[in-house]
């Protein structure tokens, strides 16, 4: 179970040195939650009255809030934020497993070496997603149309269920590219074929590490929908630091076990460091 619980010793091991790089990230997410459209869905499924147009679907589970013109900004900015605080972050943490050093010198000009890199795997993961949230909320919608309302309600459950496994599936399958591409130096589609052997070993590990993450935050989530807005937004916040964290420094951990890279961080002592 190493590939599922290993990368949870390090968070809370340096909590206060990858904490800041999350705050930010954290934020614009949390205010990007359409929470609005997250409990006219659950509500619907929970009455099994599931008379949702295709538009109130695709809200619910697209990355963008589309609630406001703010809300598209709050989503923008986060994308942004990903951008930014993922590429300090992965420099900062690659720095600290490669050499034990838990400092910034050296993490910015990495930035800038990296910037490019980080901005088109980001915008590509976000076309995925919303491809995927396009395609599940027509299913959805086409399920939404049978009469028997209880077998609609499970057909709805089961289809969700099924598009969440694929999604995890396909975000396996790229989960390495990022660190290879900024460890190795490769080029985008050599670091792709390097990262996936890499990963081909753990996939089913790694999925479950997925779910055990990110199972109880969506629900929470969903569960958040029908508290007030100040409360929800407050939770999320906390929720999406540690689900960033999570998200982050599982790839580098797991990137340097895969391609058996020696970890300073575990061999310095915390005097050294």
């Amino acid at each position: 179970m190493k590939t599922v619980f290993e990368h949870w010793k390090y968070i809370f091991k340096n909590l206060w040195f990858v904490l800041p790089f999350a705050v930010m990230p954290a934020v614009f997410l949390a205010l990007s939650v359409d929470f609005s459209g997250i409990h006219d869905l659950a509500y619907s499924l929970f009455t099994g009255n599931l008379g949702l147009e295709y538009a109130q679907i695709f809200c619910a589970w697209s990355f963008f809030r589309f609630d406001s013109p703010l809300g598209v900004v709050y989503s923008v900015l986060a994308l942004v934020c990903l951008v930014i605080f993922t590429s300090l972050l992965l420099a900062f943490v690659e720095k600290h497993m490669r050499i034990g050093k838990r400092t910034l010198s050296g993490v910015f000009s990495q930035f800038g070496a990296h910037i490019w890199a980080f901005v088109g795997i980001t915008l590509f993961f976000t076309a995925l997603y919303e491809l995927w949230a396009a395609v599940l909320s027509a299913v959805l919608f086409a399920v939404s149309a049978i009469n028997a309302k209880g077998f609609a309600c499970f057909l709805f459950v089961f289809v969700s269920l099924v598009f969440i496994g694929a999604l995890l599936y396909l975000v396996s399958l790229c989960y390495l590219w990022l660190p290879c591409m900024q460890i190795t130096g490769f080029r985008a589609y050599s670091a792709f074929l390097y990262s996936y052997r890499l990963a081909a070993g753990v996939r089913w590990k790694l999925i479950l590490s997925f779910l055990i993450a990110y199972a109880p935050c969506f629900v929470l989530l969903v569960g958040l929908s029908f508290a007030p807005v100040w409360l929800a937004g407050f939770i999320a916040f906390g929720i999406f630091i540690f689900a960033y964290l999570s998200f982050c420094v599982r790839m580098e951990s797991l990137y340097f076990e895969r391609d058996k890279l020696d970890r300073e961080d575990l061999l310095r002592s915390y005097r050294e460091l």
